[in-house]
């Protein structure tokens, strides 16, 4: 007979402030990471502070904000007013406090919750704050939320405003490390949303003078637009968009209180709608919608009275109000569309056409591919039924309101020996895989129809479920996994290509990383060590001293399960595909997937590494 649980007082337990944020940071911070992603949480403990800046400026206090990260160390100084020097301790450790809740000095602000600085004061082995206003100081300091040292200054010449220093702590954030480009793109981010406002990242200066132009002018290239960028603004609400001559589906950059709400949310939903609304009118014809949004290339940003979001990391705004005595947010972002965006195509009649022009050509193409679609998905609905190419992950059945859980992953393979291992070694419940068979196509310069017909295009494409919309993506993570060989590189070279020529969006949203798997494996009777460079061995064979066992991995195959399980769960290494952005796409498919050339050759040649089986004085 089994032993009742007792269930008493003592079972009962309360945590404070700082337990409960470290023993659940994702409540507060979305995923952990190492930092190979955008959407890592030592790159959400930035924002949390940059959102306090960012409120200062848009209340008229204080210009220029200063960011400098030097290894681990991230310092952020503000110039505006000044946290009240009495509560410097309370707003960085107390929860439900700040100055945020009073709407009258808040209207519009990022962050309503009194959590940000809390969150990364705690999730910090060393964080320190400092206020200066009215000619005097007081600064604090912590170590995982617990306050270390206090100091007041009856005088000082310091500059008004708020500087705040911390060390993201490497219990909660595991072989972390910060990649200048995430940060970078984050801080242009706040410029575009922001025009007038510096940000200086370690010496490097920013600013933006047209907004959501400046955004898009980076986006896509002048040679690749249809037309010039149209830019509309309004009291609460900013767009910038145009068409591709060469992009596929559709693109969006949204943006709520300066906040990047990179899943979307109501006002992305509605202002996808007002645009087809609009043309529709405008033209007096029932186009599709989809033929409508082909190959646009867009921004928004609305402000909302204490708009909601759907997670405390404000990735994507639940709110269907804009706040006060305004209307929903699909009812302004439609009247917006409805009175600007027509009168500027009846003032631009040449872009009216341009547009008309695109959207005939969308439905051309698509009455062309609607047989081959039909038969893709059918096709791509048996392949899921039999099971062949992809193992889901069970957060796809526990949460099918979300399609996409930050969480989740989808590893691309090749071959069975490889999808093996990682099939038998991942975590169900967020890695998904898919396994290709043989060498996929180079598709550069081939037209969509190609997706349709190569039976491995159409099931990678139906996997991510992005046909329609990047807004359907199924997983967060796409991560290339193939061998570390000349065959494996072609491979993730050809994959590449695919999602550049046909969902560039994809990569320019942070979405597609390459698995770094070991190359070498060295060991003794006492310890084994993973190598992923040639380096490396060389260390590790000096750590581990004698003559210790070396295995080259020539491929995922030959890495059991037991070793694989290493590899993709807390010590997983992945690197970011990024774009150049002096660089066009059609430039870089060009030079790398066209015909070859003799500066290719010569690229190949002097970037070329080869890395040896075995090394004769080392066995």
């Amino acid at each position: 007979m089994n032993k009742e649980t007792k269930y008493t007082e003592d079972n009962i337990r309360s945590l404070d402030w700082k337990e409960h944020i470290r023993m659940r940071p994702g409540m507060y911070i979305g995923k952990l990471g190492d930092g190979s992603s955008a959407d890592d949480g030592i790159y959400i403990l930035i924002k949390e502070v940059l959102d306090n800046c960012i409120d200062e400026f848009v209340m008229g206090a204080g210009k220029t904000i200063e960011i400098s990260i030097q290894g681990t160390k991230v310092i952020v100084r503000d110039y505006g007013r000044g946290i009240p020097l009495g509560k410097v301790v309370d707003v960085v450790s107390k929860m439900n406090t700040g100055g945020k809740y009073d709407s009258r000095a808040f209207k519009k602000s990022v962050g309503l919750n009194g959590v940000g600085t809390k969150a990364v004061n705690a999730l910090s082995t060393y964080f320190r704050v400092e206020s200066t206003r009215d000619g005097k100081s007081a600064a604090a300091e912590f170590s995982q939320g617990n306050l270390t040292d206090q100091e007041f200054l009856e005088e000082t010449s310091r500059r008004r405003g708020t500087k705040v220093s911390f060390v993201p702590d490497e219990i909660i954030f595991k072989n972390y490390k910060y990649r200048m480009e995430y940060v970078t793109k984050m801080i242009m981010n706040y410029v575009y949303l922001n025009p007038g406002l510096t940000i200086v990242f370690n010496g490097e200066k920013f600013i933006s003078k047209n907004g959501l132009k400046d955004l898009l002018s980076d986006t896509i290239k002048e040679d690749d637009r249809l037309y010039d960028i149209i830019h509309l603004r309004g009291e609460d609400i900013e767009i910038a968009l145009t068409h591709s001559r060469t992009q596929y589906s559709e693109e969006y950059h949204s943006f709520v209180n300066g906040q990047h709400t990179t899943q979307g949310g109501t006002h992305q939903a509605a202002y996808r709608e007002a645009i087809v609304k609009t043309i529709r009118e405008f033209f007096g014809k029932n186009y599709e919608a989809s033929d409508i949004r082909k190959s646009i290339v867009t921004a928004i940003s609305i402000k909302v009275m204490e708009p909601v979001f759907e997670s405390q990391t404000k990735t994507k705004l639940g709110s269907t109000d804009m706040g006060g005595d305004l209307p929903t947010v699909r009812t302004y972002i439609n009247d917006f569309l409805k009175t600007k965006l027509d009168n500027y195509l009846h003032r631009n009649t040449d872009v009216a056409e341009k547009i008309q022009r695109k959207i005939l050509q969308a439905e051309r193409e698509r009455k062309e591919l609607s047989g081959i679609r039909k038969l893709a998905k059918d096709r791509a609905k048996k392949a899921s039924l039999h099971n062949k190419k992809l193992r889901d992950c069970r957060v796809h059945l526990t949460d099918a309101k979300n399609p996409r859980n930050l969480e989740s992953s989808l590893f691309i393979t090749e071959g069975d020996s490889a999808s093996g291992s990682i099939t038998k070694s991942r975590d169900v419940n967020t890695q998904a895989v898919f396994s290709l068979r043989g060498k996929p196509l180079n598709c550069y310069n081939m037209s969509k129809k190609i997706v349709y017909e190569n039976e491995e295009f159409n099931l990678l494409q139906s996997a991510l479920n992005i046909e329609e919309s990047m807004e359907d993506l199924r997983y967060n993570n796409i991560v290339i996994a193939t061998d570390a060989d000349v065959d494996g590189m072609h491979i993730r070279l050809l994959i590449i290509t695919f999602f550049l020529q046909f969902f560039p969006e994809l990569i320019k949203e942070g979405h597609l990383y390459i698995l770094q798997t070991p190359l070498f494996r060295v060991r003794n009777k006492k310890e084994t060590i993973y190598c992923y460079s040639e380096q490396e061995r060389k260390d590790a064979i000096t750590k581990l001293s004698g003559k210790p066992e070396i295995t080259r991995f020539k491929g995922l195959g030959e890495i059991s399960p037991d070793e694989f399980v290493h590899f993709i769960g807390e010590d997983i290494r992945l690197d970011p595909v990024m774009l150049d952005k002096e660089k066009s796409i059609e430039e870089l498919l060009s030079f790398y997937m066209g015909k070859n050339t003799p500066d290719r050759q010569e690229f190949i040649i002097d970037n070329l590494k080869v890395e040896l089986d075995m090394i004769e004085e080392d066995i």
